[in-house]
């Protein structure tokens, strides 16, 4: 069986070999297990159902989210040899009957379809004239009330067992909690499911959190500096944001498109396409440019502000290095985030769970900590290395303070002497020894502890404030964010914890960063031909523009990456590569072939 499956895997997707449990999951459903497949995006979730359907009779059915995501898997599957079709409400009446007719023909190997279009009477009756071999519940996240991306319509998906006696449910996703997991196997009423998870941990991607300065620009525009011509997302937290800051980027020569609710659907819809089509390899976003952007190739994911959840990071940072090429990852943070979301979680009426997983994701976002090591952890996995070697932290970038114990104890110790009565401006002003109005008419100049920390910034003493908040030494509270000390700040004081701060690095450090940053990025694509590479992107986007398709579809940057590096002679050498599959070598084989002998040609004549 396991030759069969490989041999599947090599015809159609141009694979050589398993990545983590898709081996596993694909047995289970050959074997006619129910089993829940929790694998990070990247991972290969999709190749786990799709296999299968390629061996067994009949037609399997996969409830899917989102349109777009749906389209564009069809479109995969049909440009690699493969029958599928999809059906939701973006087709026209005679585009349905023409998908109905081929569905009810059982010629259709995979379908993909709406959960509101899967349970009405019509469809269900069409299905159960088929032979089915399997239901998938993609993106089985939805379905929870504890998921970062709860979607009710997903919970009527309970009654495929009783609609479908004896036909086995798969259900899959990139992210679950213990609670989102639990709330998964009970909503879809899975028997003895057998359960897969693969770590949580993606490698490829390197995790940088900073402070925001000035509204951030400035610092997305270095960023930006860092990945020239490369594709990527900038997530911001309110439609007003991302407005200015599409506006203040293309001003500076960086085109992008902005992307929020507040858009017209035609124009919101329209950028989208330009960004997956690579028209534009930038878009400025909030979070409703979610899941179904399967572009493969995007190199960066920037954060201008904190996401809500380390759930909603883990998903927008996912969407970063899909083809598993390295891929970067920045938020630029500020305790002004928490209080936003707090303030937005008092309007929704959100519960304590909201207010704790915030919490949780500002701890985050300010201890410093190997992020890929808290991620790990965060989602129930131990994460074995003691240095990751991809996030700023463990690359030696957050400017630990060699004295936190100290400084920690002085702002401790400052807001007790204050009574716990004032806030961290107040506080602040008092440690580094600023006269204020207030400090004046409280008469804090004359407590021993004023000016303890002068010839620090007062921005520095309160990002350190923000921290002992963010590791639940200090709480704030009340009406004016008053600061006091926790059980666990008692403990600072008496030396039974030390506490780790960072610094607000100097213009230098900063500098030289960058320059390391730089080398890294161009060490990323050391052992190819540059030229080459840009070449072949130009060329996928014309196959694609031809076909009115993503040019990820066409291949992957992994792909065009092997193709400049091992510049292949021959059909026979071309099938060696890396994603390229029968139906791929048949249509695309001759073209890429050509396009290297054309660039080798052109180097010679330069030489």
């Amino acid at each position: 069986m396991k030759n069969k499956i490989l041999q599947v895997l090599t015809k159609y997707w141009g694979y050589d070999s398993f990545r983590e449990f898709q081996e596993e999951a694909i047995m289970s459903i050959m074997e006619s297990n129910d089993t829940l497949t929790i694998l990070p995006t990247g991972g290969g979730k999709s190749v786990c159902f799709q296999v299968p359907a390629m061996i067994l009779p009949g037609t399997a059915v996969v409830i899917s989210p989102l349109i777009s995501l749906m389209k564009d898997q069809v479109d995969f599957l049909k440009d690699i040899g493969i029958e599928a079709e999809y059906f939701n409400s973006a087709l026209t009446a005679v585009q349905a009957r023409e998908v109905a007719e081929k569905i009810r023909s059982g010629k259709v190997k995979l379908l993909y379809i709406s959960p509101e279009r899967l349970m009405t009477d019509w469809m269900l009756e069409i299905l159960k004239t088929l032979q089915v071999p399997y239901f998938v519940i993609d993106e089985a996240h939805c379905i929870s009330q504890w998921g970062h991306d709860f979607r009710a319509e997903y919970r009527q998906l309970s009654a495929i067992k009783r609609l479908f006696p004896g036909v086995k449910v798969h259900a899959f996703t990139a992210t679950a909690t213990e609670e989102v997991k639990k709330d998964i196997l009970a909503q879809l009423k899975l028997e003895s499911p057998h359960i897969y998870v693969g770590k949580v941990d993606r490698p490829n991607l390197t995790f940088r959190m900073t402070e925001r300065e000035e509204g951030g620009i400035k610092q997305i525009i270095e960023t930006l500096k860092l990945h020239e011509k490369e594709a990527g997302i900038i997530y911001c937290l309110k439609r007003a944001d991302v407005d200015k800051i599409s506006e203040a980027l293309n001003a500076k020569g960086y085109i992008n498109l902005p992307y929020h609710a507040g858009l017209p659907d035609v124009e919101r819809k329209r950028n989208q396409e330009q960004f997956l089509t690579e028209k534009v390899n930038i878009i400025v976003a909030t979070i409703a440019f979610g899941m179904g952007i399967d572009r493969s190739n995007i190199r960066f994911v920037i954060h201008a502000a904190m996401p809500k959840s380390v759930e909603h990071y883990q998903q927008e940072t996912g969407r970063a290095g899909r083809d598993g090429l390295p891929s970067y990852c920045y938020m630029f943070y500020s305790g002004a985030d928490y209080r936003t979301w707090e303030y937005i979680f008092q309007k929704s009426f959100s519960g304590q769970s909201a207010h704790r997983k915030l919490g949780e994701m500002y701890n985050f976002s300010t201890v410093p900590v190997c992020r890929h090591r808290f991620l790990s952890e965060y989602f129930g996995q131990s994460y074995p290395k003691p240095n990751c070697n991809s996030c700023d932290f463990c690359l030696d970038e957050v400017g630990t303070l060699p004295e936190s114990d100290k400084f920690a104890k002085s702002i401790i110790e400052g807001v007790f002497g204050v009574d716990e009565r004032f806030g961290a401006e107040h506080v602040s002003n008092v440690l580094v020894g600023n006269t204020t109005e207030g400090i004046e008419k409280w008469g804090h100049h004359t407590l021993p502890f004023y000016g303890r920390l002068k010839g620090e910034t007062k921005r520095a003493v309160r990002s350190m404030i923000d921290q002992l908040i963010a590791q639940r030494f200090l709480r704030r509270s009340g009406e004016y964010l008053t600061l006091s000390v926790t059980d666990e700040g008692m403990k600072v004081l008496s030396g039974e914890v030390n506490p780790k701060l960072t610094r607000i690095l100097e213009k230098e450090k900063k500098a030289e960063i960058k320059k390391k940053q730089k080398i890294t990025l161009e060490s990323d694509y050391a052992n190819m031909e540059l030229g080459l590479f840009e070449s072949l992107k130009l060329l996928r986007r014309a196959l694609a523009d031809k076909k009115n398709m993503p040019a990820y579809i066409v291949c992957s940057d992994r792909t065009l990456k092997e193709l400049a590096e091992k510049k292949p002679k021959n059909k026979e050498d071309l099938g060696n590569i890396f994603g390229i599959g029968e139906a791929k070598l048949r249509d695309y084989g001759e073209i890429f072939l050509n396009a290297v002998r054309e660039y080798e040609e052109k180097e010679k004549t330069h030489y």
